[in-house]
């Protein structure tokens, strides 16, 4: 194999992926029929232009073609490898195409790091590969990719023998390789297309994000949707979300993985409460990605994010509904509202425009045309008025049975609707593929199910605007508590309210006045015993400087019970705080996503109750109280039935303090948790009582 003399320098990554001058397919079977044998017949089937060589030691001919005997023999270094050979076989491949400078390679067989420590070793291989020579990997039990513009069908995937597949302007990536199969076929069934797919699997060295950012730019794309089985490799989907963002260019998502059984223990209760999924929810939708939970929606919620903007902090989602069926459109309102939506009515002159017009507008939750809504110029008349009325986000038009066999009536109009400047979805109630196509190939949002539908609608309008972005490292790095005494220390210099204390020692006798008044509660003080409580380690309640005696005495003995190899000759005195309700704020890095903010009910509800509410951190005022109107228990201390309000904007500004942690990589702080948070009445503030912080070793 002969480069040119002074050739020109690697191609983008996207053009590798995407637009490859030559392909080459290691281990090509003769058999079409067999894994190892589709990906040439594809290509040729759908008239992939650039040069092909198969590549078989043991034929002279695959598929009626020329075979070449190994890569070295090939007239020309190719863009990119398939390797379709076993197992076994891979990593001495991987090498050959290293050493003879393929910029790309794609592994089609598993057997690694999932299949024990063999395939551990073996991918490790691979990882090193990629390291030193600069080859970019694709897998293993990667399916391939496939580039709807040009023919490349370097896919394994038997539904890519289909005809006729439609082609459009989204991109997806997968974890899963089957999955790109399952949408090609479910988007053919709707008429919707695709730009090209491809399957990561393993994600040895090229993960989703890393292939998304490459192709980013590509004219011929115009939004992504992503199947993924977790967030790892969160750096690179981070920055790939961030320029998607920037460019306006919609990301949607369906992830595995919604089970309690995935969550992640920590030190803090903020890890126990905060499991791998809650910290993934939270991450897409701070990323501006729509977060589906169902499946149909992944293909049908991508007009819809395409028009929908990012909503600011705290403002809930103004949805109106027009049908010409009530049982249809109920079913609807109900499905948003179990997703937090409610569908609002319209507005006195809104109502009073739709009757100037003719139509009998009752002034519900949801315009029902009844049957006069089957009849063009009367759908087309309340989707004028809706669309144009300040007072909703968007529309969303629930048809009847007429969608059927007569989608001229009340589908037409809707299609005739498509240019609105708000935004529109449609929701029909039969088997209706003839209207639904028409939907479709008109950029609406159009929808089989109610359940589709709601999901799709909360999923866009749960998207955030990626905010300020943290400077702290990901990695997963080993862990040591600090007293906690260092604790405040520690989020003093982020801000963070703390009752006073003084430190003494573990022995002796209390002589000095202390700077505040009686009761106080004494705590033992070392980076050994982060969990004070389980050693006996607190005293509460103590009145005088000989109770405060005694209950150092107390402490010592205790320590000598429960804790007697843990180094600890101080304690930490506070003053007894009471307020009005207590919470939880806590803080830390995630080695997938990045630092994360939790806010909870504190004390004994951190525990019992998964009431929490999750971002990335940093975050700013508007957020935070976002994140205090999401903890259902906060809402005792908003004023209900009388009570006395807590300062629930003190809170606010605490969890803004904690999240910025995000942004000091030089205090070292890998996990901070204040836990209880004393909220007092409203305008007197907050104060920490107990705090728990873990550094970098």
């Amino acid at each position: 194999m002969n480069a040119p003399p002074g050739a020109a320098p690697r191609p983008a990554l996207a053009d590798l992926l995407l637009r490859p001058r030559s392909v080459a397919l290691v281990g090509i079977s003769d058999d079409a029929g067999k894994t190892a044998g589709r990906p040439l017949a594809y290509l040729r089937t759908a008239g992939f232009r650039g040069a092909v060589y198969p590549v078989n030691p043991r034929r002279e001919t695959v598929q009626g073609e020329r075979a070449w005997p190994d890569l070295s023999s090939l007239p020309t270094v190719p863009d990119i490898v398939y390797v379709l050979t076993p197992t076994e076989s891979v990593v001495p491949t991987v090498q050959e195409c290293a050493r003879l400078g393929v910029p790309v390679v794609a592994i089609l067989a598993s057997g690694f790091s999932e299949s024990g420590p063999e395939g551990v070793k073996r991918e490790g291989a691979l990882r090193e590969i990629a390291r030193s020579s600069g080859i970019r990997i694709l897998g293993p039990s990667s399916l391939g990719l496939v580039n709807f513009g040009n023919g490349l069908r370097l896919t394994a995937n038997a539904a890519f023998a289909e005809t006729d597949l439609p082609h459009g302007r989204v991109f997806v990536a997968s974890h899963s390789g089957s999955m790109i199969g399952a949408l090609v076929s479910r988007g053919k069934a709707r008429g919707v297309g695709f730009a090209g797919l491809v399957s990561v699997g393993s994600e040895v060295d090229l993960s989703i994000g890393d292939i998304c950012l490459s192709v980013l730019d590509d004219p011929a794309i115009d939004g992504f949707l992503l199947f993924l089985e977790s967030t790892r490799h969160g750096a690179a989907l981070r920055a790939f979300a961030l320029e998607a963002a920037r460019r306006g260019k919609p990301v949607i998502a369906y992830k595995l993985g919604r089970s309690d059984a995935a969550a992640e223990m920590a030190a803090t209760h903020t890890g126990a409460l905060s499991g791998e999924d809650d910290v993934a929810d939270a991450f897409m939708k701070d990323m501006g990605i729509a977060r589906v939970g169902v499946l149909e929606a992944l293909l049908e919620a991508f007009p819809l994010a395409r028009r929908v903007p990012l909503l600011p902090p705290g403002r809930p989602p103004r949805v109106g509904v027009v049908t010409t069926t009530g049982g249809g459109a109920a079913m609807a309102v109900d499905q948003l509202g179990l997703r937090g939506i409610d569908v609002q009515p319209c507005e006195p002159a809104t109502l009073e425009r739709l009757r100037a017009a003719g139509i009998d507008a009752l002034g519900g939750r949801v315009l029902d045309l009844t049957l006069a809504g089957t009849k063009y110029e009367v759908m087309k008349c309340a989707l004028d008025i809706l669309l144009a009325a300040s007072e909703f986000d968007l529309v969303l038009a629930v048809v009847g049975s007429s969608a059927r066999l007569q989608p001229h009536l009340a589908v037409r109009p809707i299609v005739d609707s498509a240019g609105s400047s708000r935004p529109l979805a449609a929701m029909l109630v039969p088997d209706a593929p003839q209207a639904l196509a028409e939907l479709t190939a008109a950029g609406v949002a159009a929808f089989r199910s109610p359940e589709a539908c709601a999901d799709a609608i909360a999923a866009v309008f749960a998207r955030r605007q990626p905010g300020e972005q943290p400077c702290v490292a990901y990695t997963s790095i080993a862990t040591q508590a600090v007293s906690e005494a260092r604790a405040y220390a520690l989020l003093d210099s982020v801000g963070v309210p703390r009752a006073p204390f003084v430190v003494l020692p573990l022995d002796g006798s209390t002589e000095a006045a202390l700077p505040f008044d009686y009761p106080v509660v004494a705590k033992v003080c070392s980076a050994h015993i982060p969990h004070k409580t389980e050693v006996g380690g607190v005293a509460l309640g103590i009145d005088s400087p000989s109770a405060l005696d005694v209950a150092r005495a107390t402490l010592r003995d205790n320590l000598a019970r429960h804790a007697s190899g843990a180094p600890c000759n101080e304690v930490l005195v506070q003053p007894m705080c009471k307020g009005l309700g207590e919470a939880l704020v806590g803080y830390r890095i995630d080695p997938e996503v990045g630092p994360i903010v939790m806010l909870a009910a504190g004390g004994i509800w951190a525990e019992v109750m998964r009431d929490r509410s999750i971002r990335l951190a940093p975050v700013d005022l508007p957020t935070a109280r976002q994140m205090v109107d999401e903890v259902k228990l906060l809402r005792t201390l908003s004023g209900l039935r009388g009570r006395p309000r807590g300062d629930l904007e003190a809170l606010a500004a605490a969890v803004v303090a904690v999240s910025r942690l995000a942004l000091h990589p030089e205090l070292g702080v890998r996990e901070a948790e204040v836990n209880p948070l004393m909220v007092l009445a409203e305008g007197q503030g907050v104060r920490a009582v107990d705090a728990l912080v873990l550094t970098g070793k």
